[in-house]
């Protein structure tokens, strides 16, 4: 039976670059985990095994840390889009670049205010990593055009009150007791794409874009008064697109976290929406794109592909 060939990629999988910018005595970190995808005319290393156009994945793990020493890590977008554009433009074999990033945050550890221990100078030099969630970026570059899609995941919110969740369709495997006073907690995670496209637009601040986009999703999240997790994440997407025009599409995968009263009935003790029992799993999945009027989705509906 004939075959033919289909889509095929190939690169190099989570590059782990560390960057150390030395202001002085002060010290700024970059922690990135850098994925390369490269594709072109790479038909013969797959039918005949000719390595003429392959670039070898190595060189491209090279590349990473010769371009951290050469351009600086500004931002993890900024970074990415130096790799795509030279992994097209230098390799005739190579038509399109796909860079993934995932950043890691630290903050500086503040030392107190009569240490004998440590100097002022030494505290400058000190972090710890952040926490909070990790920053995404996917960058793909086709030699004349440009798809940004940036985002976070393991970010996790809860809002102890103002969620009820009741009026729902119940059947006879029904048991879920409505609720009018609720935790609602999630792990967000979520990509949005830019509309930054090509070398003559100006391009976004994109840290600034980060910490705004960041911003607005959590001030949603925190006075919406919700009657369902869908609910919450359309303002969460729509606040973003509303506020930030540089983003044309907002997506979300939410995991519900649930959180159940528990029955402390046997104990002669009344639980007054006090005392939880956290269900790590299974839990509902709650997922959505929000997208600027006009505007086709790009984002992949399952983001686990992207």
């Amino acid at each position: 039976m004939p075959t033919i060939l289909g889509q095929n990629q190939y690169g190099k999988a989570e590059n782990r670059v560390v960057k150390i910018t030395r202001d002085g005595a002060t010290h700024h970190i970059k922690d990135l985990n850098v994925s390369v995808s490269l594709s072109g005319d790479m038909e013969e290393v797959h039918l005949s095994g000719s390595n003429a156009n392959v670039l070898p994945t190595d060189t491209t793990k090279n590349t990473v840390y010769a371009f951290a020493k050469e351009h600086g890590i500004a931002s993890a977008e900024q970074f990415g889009i130096h790799l795509a554009r030279h992994f097209v433009t230098s390799q005739e074999p190579i038509h399109r670049a796909r860079i993934r990033i995932e950043e890691y945050a630290w903050e500086r550890i503040a030392a107190s205010d009569d240490s004998r221990l440590i100097s002022a100078d030494e505290v400058k030099h000190s972090f710890v990593r952040k926490g909070q969630e990790v920053r995404l970026t996917q960058i793909t570059y086709d030699g004349s055009s440009w798809e940004v899609i940036s985002g976070l995941k393991d970010l996790v919110v809860m809002n102890s009150t103002d969620s009820e969740f009741w009026g729902y369709v119940k059947d006879k495997y029904t048991t879920l007791k409505e609720a009018y006073d609720r935790i609602l907690a999630t792990q967000v995670s979520s990509r949005w794409r830019f509309n930054w496209t090509d070398d003559d637009q100006r391009m976004p601040d994109w840290d600034n874009s980060y910490e705004q986009t960041k911003k607005h999703m959590l001030q949603a999240f925190a006075e919406t008064y919700s009657l369902s997790l869908q609910q919450t994440l359309y303002q969460m997407g729509a606040r973003i697109i509303g506020n930030r025009g540089e983003i044309d599409e907002v997506r979300f995968s939410l995991p519900n976290k649930h959180h159940f009263l528990v029955d402390l009935e046997p104990f002669g003790l009344e639980n007054d929406n006090e005392v939880y029992f956290a269900a790590d799993r299974p839990y509902g999945l709650i997922e959505a794109t929000i997208l600027r009027d006009g505007c086709e989705a790009k984002i992949p509906v399952d983001l686990t592909n992207l």
